[in-house]
């Protein structure tokens, strides 16, 4: 998709406005006394309103919005729907749940999607959830410095650090931990504006400006050792473990870094659309000093070789499937989590040695983030390992199997023929390959 937005080297490929993103940050925060109050009033009244048949008033408006004109349905997808929505509807196909996807102003960004099974209708945004009254958590899942907190106090491993609004409490805070640290902003995710192997108060210095630049608030932490597990919770059970491996190479005792990456950018599942080639860039230059290596060092059989810790796919990180091996012990965490959260989705992001390992008898593990949208699709498209339902399990917790259900209308999603080409599809057409 096109933008005029200048790319930020510290966003990424994901470059959001960073002015945008702060004053977010900053109102989230000044009001949330202000929003209390109306989440108490929301709650006493709130439960009843969503056991309200909310679709069969939801659905007749987005089409008479279509009929006006400032919207559009589309039940196939294009090139600017991401992986996430991709999953989905492949899951949906399987199942004979119908989808629609409504587009206000034909924004991708600002759109719904309408599934049916039988006679049942939800209406959501991004991914359906399996209760109707939205969970309270929802509003702080994503908030990573809220999270720390709540979970300190549930018995949750998560790193050491804290907080900062000012540079005086940071230099504090990072002159308590251990080193290296990691500094980002207290919200966010795909690792913008996220710094890590600190090790010296002169680096604190620069990152500590970049990172307020999403945010008024800047947590610090130590460093976990590890890769990064992402755990989805589905219902209450878990649905899959991927390992998000950073941009590498493995040495072969003979080859040089530079070789490895070279050869290892021609494997043709980094040509897109999922994963992505590796960038031989100053960031894996920076990178290879931190380890003391260099493009021309040849690292020995086996050894592991990091070009980047940033694990978005878009910048040439990996994944593969943990699921089978992960560790009971760690499932029942992952499990624990979603409870504590008291939500039936949610993505946790959690960085330890061994999978296959309990987290208790581990050092330096624990969660880094929670996701109240998180990517199913990273369980449909491993790079290496089983690929995972993840979305078809949300689907059959949102839409039980009936026995006998009638079968799906479409007309009952779209507008009627007669001005469903009264407007204009485009690459609506068009199914994402």
């Amino acid at each position: 998709m096109k933008t005029n937005r200048a790319y930020c080297p510290d966003c990424g490929p994901a470059t959001v406005s960073h002015r945008a993103e702060w004053l977010s940050a900053f109102f989230d925060s000044a009001f949330s006394p202000f929003v209390a109050v109306f989440e108490f009033i929301w709650r006493n009244i709130g439960a009843v309103f969503y056991r309200l048949p909310v679709e069969k008033f939801a659905v007749p408006l987005l089409k008479a919005l279509v009929v006006l004109r400032v919207a559009k349905f589309t039940d196939k997808l294009d090139a600017e729907d991401n992986l996430r929505t991709q999953a989905l509807w492949e899951s949906a196909e399987k199942r004979g749940i119908a989808l629609s996807q409504f587009r206000l102003f034909g924004n991708p960004h600002a759109s719904f999607i309408v599934a049916r099974r039988g006679n049942a209708v939800r209406v959501f945004d991004g991914l359906p959830r399996v209760e109707r009254i939205p969970s309270s958590s929802l509003k702080w899942m994503d908030n990573k410095s809220v999270m720390r907190k709540k979970f300190l106090e549930e018995g949750i491993p998560v790193a050491n650090g804290g907080t900062c609004f000012t540079f005086s409490k940071a230099l504090k805070v990072f002159r308590g931990i251990e080193k290296p640290a990691i500094i980002k902003p207290h919200i966010g995710s795909r690792s913008r504006h996220t710094f890590m192997h600190i090790n010296t108060e002169k680096d604190l210095v620069s990152v500590f400006c970049k990172a307020k630049q999403l945010s008024p608030w800047v947590i610090i932490e130590e460093e976990l050792e590890g890769m990064v597990f992402r755990a989805s919770v589905v219902a209450g059970k878990l649905a899959g473990v991927i390992r998000r491996e950073p941009p590498h190479v493995i040495g072969d005792g003979v080859s040089t870094v530079r070789s490895l990456a070279e050869k290892g950018n021609k494997n043709p599942l980094r040509k897109g659309p999922i994963f992505h080639e590796i960038p031989l860039d100053g960031e894996a230059h920076a990178e290879l000093r931190w380890q003391n290596l260099s493009w021309d060092s040849v690292p020995p059989r086996g050894a592991i070789v990091t070009l980047n810790q940033k694990v978005s796919r878009s910048y040439g990180a990996v994944t593969s499937d943990m699921t089978a091996v992960a560790h009971p012990e760690n499932v029942k965490l992952f499990e624990k989590i979603a409870r504590v959260l008291g939500d039936s989705l949610v993505g946790i992001d959690f960085i330890i040695k061994d999978i296959s390992k309990p987290w208790m008898k581990t050092k330096r593990c624990g969660v880094i983030e929670c996701n109240s949208l998180p990517f199913l699709d990273l369980h449909h498209y491993p790079f290496t390992g089983t690929p995972r339902d993840a979305a078809g399990i949300l689907l059959d917790a949102v839409f039980p199997a009936r026995a006998n259900s009638p079968s799906v209308r479409k007309s009952d999603i779209h507008p009627s023929s007669d001005f469903k080409n009264s407007f204009r599809r485009g690459s609506m057409s068009t199914p994402l390959k």
